[in-house]
């Protein structure tokens, strides 16, 4: 059943386990861990490349699993204390985890319809809120997201747990720089799609529903401390903001991010 087996910490063991926590070897093997029955799923259901199954080598396999092993490229049989140790969770809690591989960063990927509605997150500090706004992404039909600047990294394994598996439906695209995402909203406007580059701000202009969100947008979401960088401040058509009362002076980005969003459907499901 099994190319492999694996009861040791060997070199094939912490080249796994590297996937999991070192975001460099990640980005060079192009390829990222994955946990949970619905993650997995996803990935599959989603067209995603499924290139490892690391399964319990002690127990007896789930139909699930074993038609998981039965789509992967190699299947590695491994202790269950070392896949206990690889997916940070009690001994005898994981069955399976994957290896897919990730694809690449090409806006190309992200498509641009009639009623677009993608997001930028600028310089995110944390995985965790990546994921949590793929989620609502993924709930409130968004079209991708572009993760911008120097960042968290989608594929870390916090990103794919709090997305829930949604990161296989959303389209998510990193970015250097503002430059090559301005560029390609420049492109879109050309072919006909009149995007509005829309900034989330705590000193905006307009009230995030005083802004007309049913043509198509691409909505900024800034760095969790620090905000938008410049480069998106000076793109952005508009700059919204988020009324808030009490002592609060901002919300967390992933909130942020979800309202706007929330929105945007609202105002579309008014108008269709």
């Amino acid at each position: 059943m099994a190319d492999l087996k694996i009861t040791t910490r060997n070199s094939r063991f912490q080249l796994l386990e590297a996937l999991t926590r070192n975001r460099s070897h990640r980005t060079r093997e192009h390829r990222f861990v994955v946990q949970g029955v619905r993650p997995i799923s996803q990935a599959i259901e989603h067209g995603w490349n499924i290139l490892t199954a690391v399964y319990d080598a002690e127990r007896s396999l789930s139909p699930w699993a074993r038609e998981v092993v039965g789509q992967a490229r190699e299947t590695i049989a491994m202790s269950a204390a070392l896949l206990a140790e690889l997916a940070d969770k009690d001994e005898g809690a994981t069955e399976l985890i994957a290896v897919v591989a990730m694809p690449d960063d090409d806006l190309s990927r992200i498509s641009v319809p009639a009623d677009f509605l993608g997001m930028v997150f600028d310089r995110p500090t944390q995985p965790g809120n990546i994921g949590a706004i793929l989620r609502s992404m993924d709930a409130l039909g968004g079209n991708g997201l572009i993760v911008s600047g120097h960042a968290a990294d989608p594929y870390d394994p916090k990103s794919v747990r709090a997305s829930t598996g949604s990161l296989f439906a959303m389209p998510t695209v990193r970015a250097a720089s503002p430059g090559p995402v301005l560029d390609w909203v420049r492109t879109q406007r050309a072919a006909g799609a009149p995007i509005t580059v829309v900034a989330t701000d705590e000193h905006g202009d307009v009230d995030v529903w005083d802004h007309d969100f049913t043509q198509p947008s691409l909505i900024l979401i800034g760095n969790e401390t620090g905000g938008l960088a410049r480069g998106w401040r000076e793109a952005a058509d508009v700059m919204v903001r988020v009324p808030m009362v009490g002592a609060a002076s901002s919300l967390n980005a992933s909130n942020a991010a979800t309202l706007m969003l929330y929105e945007a459907a609202r105002q579309r499901a008014a108008v269709s």
